[in-house]
């Protein structure tokens, strides 16, 4: 039995095998048969003794279950230690009920997850009141990764340094885009969310003559666009000559991929924590300082 291998669905197999070359161990597919009821039958060649599986967690309510049969397919096989890598780790904005009979969502699938896995890994959790993973995964060990320093060196190899703005669209990625902006040398703003209706949300920075000059907008995480659009139309608005979008965690569609571009930015890039048209910026280097101790174990 082979001593740690990585474990991965066909979705992440790609970044999967990238993270297994960077560790000098072997990956190998889970496989999946859908059945016309939507069941499906999951099922793997061999387990490693600690078998890393790599699953992001995008699509979360099909991933899930998936995930769950592959726990059991590699336990059965004989792993005795199972880490989840999910570079994207779903259900984490909701940290308590806003509502009278409300689930928590980030608790119930910690403790679902906690039952399958003797560890998680991901990167950049969408934590709001929570200050660490490990009191999201109490019972089991837990890591948040960082994406900051990795999309700043990426970025600095595209010339973008002390000369550029780094803009957060609002106030939760203020801490983040601050530290993105110490690794640059470059200076920090970010935005406010000002409601002009029930459904429409403006993004207000302080006043700021940008005329000639560059902006990086940076965010953990993307999904329907909304905010991001009007942090382009904003700072487009006060003559930024060129307006870059870097985001760790990309969940827009294509068509919002589009209208980024068409709203004024000159590239969109994410990181490979979901596998998306953006994919720019590999974690394979970030997720591999952490699983390293794994080849010791």
């Amino acid at each position: 039995m082979m001593p740690v291998a990585i474990y991965s669905f066909m979705h992440g197999e790609v970044h999967a095998r990238e993270l297994a070359s960077v560790l000098g161990i072997e990956a190998h597919s889970i496989d999946v048969h859908a059945f016309p009821d939507g069941e499906s039958r999951v099922g793997v060649s061999g387990a490693a003794t600690t078998s890393i599986v790599y699953c992001p967690l995008d699509r979360p309510n099909e991933r899930l279950v998936e995930l769950m049969l592959a726990a059991d397919a590699l336990r059965r096989a004989g792993a005795r230690r199972l880490v989840l890598v999910a570079p994207y780790l779903c259900y984490m904005r909701q940290d308590k009920a806003f509502h009278e009979g409300e689930a928590v969502s980030q608790q119930a699938v910690a403790r679902f997850l906690s039952s399958l896995f003797d560890r998680v890994v991901t990167v950049d959790a969408h934590l709001h009141r929570i200050s660490s993973l490990a009191e999201v995964f109490p019972s089991i060990d837990a890591e948040n990764l960082i994406a900051a320093d990795t999309i700043a060196r990426f970025a600095a190899g595209r010339n973008i340094g002390g000369e550029t703005l780094i803009a957060g669209p609002d106030e939760e990625a203020g801490q983040w885009v601050g530290r993105l902006a110490g690794a640059l040398g470059a200076r920090a703003i970010t935005g406010r969310k000002v409601r002009r209706g029930d459904q429409e949300v403006e993004i207000a920075f302080p006043d700021l003559d940008l005329d000639g000059k560059s902006v990086l907008i940076a965010d953990d995480i993307v999904s329907s666009g909304g905010t991001m659009l009007s942090a382009i139309a904003a700072m487009k608005a006060r003559g930024a000559a060129s307006i870059r979008v870097a985001v760790t965690h990309a969940l827009f569609d294509t068509t919002v991929y589009e209208k980024m571009l068409d709203a004024g930015a000159g590239a969109v890039w994410s990181t490979t924590s979901i596998p998306h048209p953006t994919n720019a910026i590999s974690l394979a280097g970030l997720l591999d300082g952490a699983l390293r101790n794994e080849l010791s174990e």
